[in-house]
């Protein structure tokens, strides 16, 4: 998404416009700090999307207020807390306190956790942009339940679709043009998600639409539009690569 997110800037007249073209990816690799926003963390909650959700505060301070369906592991017996973390090393694991906690986040990332994030402004960030806290006692085990985003088509079930084309559904690439142009699926067919509000009459609403892009964040953003028109809709929710012979390699998130 960054270099579209670059060629807007320069659309507007900015002329120092850099990419940091490894992106997140490389960033989350490298072990370097990830923070996640009060909106991000509503938005987990509102969907329903599993997560594992630490208070590091001490456990009395925690009781007076804090986050609903968060797990009490203060950071002072975090080190040796690993054992109760889940198997899925995939598991998105937001962590927060009354202030940012960088060394607690070193210690769930070095267990192999890529997707650990620091809540950004912690308890006070949270009761600021509005968010709803409970009183009492806190969680003292971690429930973690992976299941599907909502309108999450499975990989297995979208390469046969892929492979297989059939007279009901519609593959649409939500790439910008540019990116297409290096490889699509074949048979799909591509409009840029920046483009969707303003082609939705291009769709049959007798088919089901089922969007893909380069990592799912842009197809999502497709299928909720899609799901709001009244399309009947998926999306592809993991990182895809594509080459000019239209053969691809889908990998989870």
């Amino acid at each position: 998404m960054s270099p579209e997110s670059a060629r807007r800037a320069e659309a507007e007249g900015y002329t120092k416009v850099k990419v940091f073209h490894d992106g997140l990816p490389a960033w989350k690799k490298a072990g370097n700090l990830v923070v996640s926003e009060p909106a991000a963390l509503k938005e987990l909650m509102g969907k329903d999307i599993a997560h594992v959700l630490i208070d590091l505060r001490d456990a009395k301070e925690a009781e007076k207020g804090f986050i609903p369906g968060a797990v009490s592991i203060p950071a002072s017996d975090l080190a040796g807390a690993k054992d109760r973390f889940p198997g899925d090393k995939s598991a998105p694991i937001i962590l927060y306190a009354d202030r940012s906690d960088e060394e607690a986040f070193k210690t769930v990332r070095t267990w192999g956790y890529a997707n650990t994030t620091l809540l950004s402004g912690g308890i006070t960030a949270w009761i600021k942009d509005g968010g709803r806290t409970e009183t009492g006692k806190l969680a003292a085990a971690i429930s973690y339940v992976p299941k599907p985003r909502p309108g999450e088509i499975a990989i297995e079930e979208f390469k046969v679709i892929a492979e297989k084309a059939s007279p009901d559904k519609i593959i649409l690439d939500v790439r910008e043009s540019d990116e297409a142009a290096y490889g699509m699926i074949k048979g799909a067919i591509n409009m840029p998600d920046s483009t969707i509000t303003n082609r939705l009459n291009e769709l049959p609403k007798d088919k089901e639409i089922i969007a893909y892009c380069a990592t799912g964040i842009r197809a999502e953003n497709v299928f909720e539009e899609l799901k709001k028109a009244g399309f009947k809709t998926r999306f592809l929710n993991a990182v895809i690569q594509i080459d000019k012979d239209g053969k691809y390699e889908i990998t989870k998130k």
